[in-house]
């Protein structure tokens, strides 16, 4: 009696039990170019199982199409993209950093050999709007049973937390350093202004507003926006509900004041980006 293909594909091909695992096998293959699993090569088969039931973070792309496969682990990386990505084009997945992505997976279907990055910047749309972002990975070749390359696995560490604190911990030890020397109020603005300058990219622009004797507050530093910009008067009048900043409560003593999207507003700074800062 022969076994049905189906069989030996759900409990092997398909294995693991994860999230990815129930969504290949529910998926309609037979609308890619790939045709349906159980004509797949078994190099393809192979390399679909090892992914699957690795618990390290992976996804691959296999055929001329270069045909998107991942496992449970990769899921917080693909965000969003997560509802369609599987069996779609790698291309189309990674639109955003295929002129990043698209040289090494030529070089591995090329050459055969691997690539190797190190916390790589990759700005990418997984949440519905750019974001920056930092992977260790290699992309390894696969090759088909004639020992052809086909396809290739990519391996990867998100680095994110990781660059993005040691950033802001040099931050904090360049202000540190600064004004530990700084006596005078006009020093610790310098200070201040010196610290932020060297690395702008998670404080593109800062303001310091002091109390004056007539009870206004006067901006004692302006750091990333330019002169007359609206977001930084000379000046700010407690109570002035048509001033940019809320300072009242804040002065009071009562609560800090948090401002979450400024995109209605002027155009703000981009620092070191080559885009303004917006709300997502």
């Amino acid at each position: 009696m022969t076994t049905p293909p189906d069989f030996d594909l759900s409990l092997g091909l398909f294995a693991g039990g994860g999230e990815m695992a129930r969504r290949m096998l529910a998926f309609d293959w037979a609308r890619t170019s790939l045709g349906v699993p159980a004509s797949w090569p078994q190099s393809l088969k192979t390399a679909v199982r090892i992914m699957l039931t690795s618990r390290f973070a992976m996804w691959m792309a296999w055929g001329p199409e270069l045909i998107f496969f991942c496992n449970d682990a990769y899921l917080p990386t693909l965000g969003v993209k997560g509802d369609w990505a599987l069996g779609t084009r790698s291309d189309v997945v990674w639109a955003e950093v295929w002129s990043a992505a698209g040289p090494r997976i030529d070089h591995v279907l090329q050459t055969g050999e691997a690539t190797w990055d190190e916390g790589l910047q990759l700005f990418l749309e997984r949440s519905g709007y750019p974001e920056e972002t930092y992977h260790t990975f290699s992309y390894s070749p696969l090759a088909d049973d004639a020992g052809a390359v086909t396809g290739m696995l990519c391996v990867v560490t998100e680095e994110t937390e990781r660059v993005v604190g040691e950033r802001r911990l040099r931050v904090l030890g360049r202000l540190s350093a600064q004004l530990n020397e700084a006596r005078r109020t006009a020093e610790v603005m310098d200070a201040v202004r010196v610290g932020l300058a060297a690395e702008a990219h998670d404080l593109p622009f800062a303001l310091i507003y002091l109390p004056a004797e007539d009870g206004t507050l006067r901006c004692a530093l302006r750091f990333g926006l330019p002169d007359h910009h609206p977001l930084a008067p000379a000046q700010l009048t407690p109570g002035d509900e048509n001033g940019p900043w809320a300072v009242a409560a804040v002065l009071a003593g009562e609560v800090s004041s948090e401002q979450h999207d400024l995109s209605s507003g002027p155009d703000l700074p981009g620092g070191p980006w080559d885009r303004p800062r917006r709300a997502p």
